[in-house]
């Protein structure tokens, strides 16, 4: 029996049509996203400027915390000079929250993610991309402001009555609870972004998600606050994403703690993760 030799375009038994994929493939697609998210992202006007200024409010607002607290001579002041230096943080979040945002609802608000989505079929790699991406520049900014934080508490606060001959120490990384608490709380604002990626994905407009945002990381707490019975008081500290959260710069009191500071990281961990998994659940479902 004679063999008929293949053509230039036939494919062999055990050849890959050209539109198969293939690790080689993936890791393309992967690449290709990035880079596109990357490109969108560092060529908005607004993306710079919000990074900065989250990193300068970030610093700035602790600074100023810092400056306005005091402790006068011969009184003994129970206050925790580590979480005073990261004041900042409280407010800084806020324009982490609307730069995950826009970074989503942006392309839903020009149509442009029609022309995403065309170009990468799997949506759940782009949501993976802008992912990483807004991830890289929030741990650049999140780390710069409270590095700026550290060292304007580190500055400021000796001069007022929080020095280390009244048995205050100074603010420094070597030393381990100031470590975890600046190191959480540049973690803190890489999940508040993420959190906020996963509402945007979900909502798509961008007034409805960052109202939503701020709603949940700043009401949730003012309610807490006005609630009479202490039970549900502790137990609406321990779910509230910023509340939980923001125990990770405690230094003194921990027992006092509605929960631990990694055990309140990890409840808006998984509030970030819930929103993600939302988000990605719903791009996947309904139609851009």
């Amino acid at each position: 029996m004679t063999a008929v030799p293949l053509g230039p375009g036939a494919a062999g038994p055990g050849a890959a049509g050209p539109g198969a994929a293939g690790p080689g493939r993936a890791g393309s697609d992967v690449a290709g996203a990035l880079h596109a998210e990357w490109t969108k992202l560092r060529t908005v006007p607004g993306t710079i400027w919000l990074l900065l200024a989250a990193a300068v409010l970030t610093a700035g607002v602790s600074a100023a915390a810092a400056a306005s607290t005091r402790c006068a001579s011969g009184a003994v002041c129970r206050v925790d000079t580590v979480k005073i230096s990261l004041t900042g943080v409280d407010l800084g979040q806020a324009v982490v929250a609307i730069l995950a945002v826009l970074a989503v609802t942006g392309e839903y608000s020009t149509g442009m993610i029609r022309v995403t989505l065309a170009a990468m079929p799997r949506r759940t790699t782009v949501l993976a991309a802008k992912t990483a991406v807004v991830t890289g520049l929030v741990l650049v900014a999140g780390t710069i402001g409270v590095l700026g934080s550290v060292l304007a508490g580190r500055l400021i606060l000796p001069g007022h009555g929080f020095s280390p001959a009244r048995g205050y120490a100074l603010l420094s990384l070597g030393d381990g609870p100031v470590l975890r608490a600046a190191g959480g709380s540049v973690l803190y604002l890489v999940l508040i972004a993420l959190l906020s990626l996963g509402v945007a994905t979900v909502i798509r407009e961008s007034g409805f998600a960052i109202g939503a945002v701020l709603a949940l990381l700043y009401v949730v707490p003012i309610i807490a606050s006005v609630v009479t019975d202490p039970h549900w008081e502790r137990h609406l500290q321990q779910i509230s994403p910023m509340t939980a959260g923001l125990d990770i710069q405690a230094t003194t009191g921990l027992s006092g703690l509605p929960l631990s500071p990694w055990a309140g990281l990890g409840v808006l961990a998984a509030w970030a993760g819930g929103a993600l998994l939302a988000g990605g659940l719903v791009l996947r479902l309904r139609d851009a």
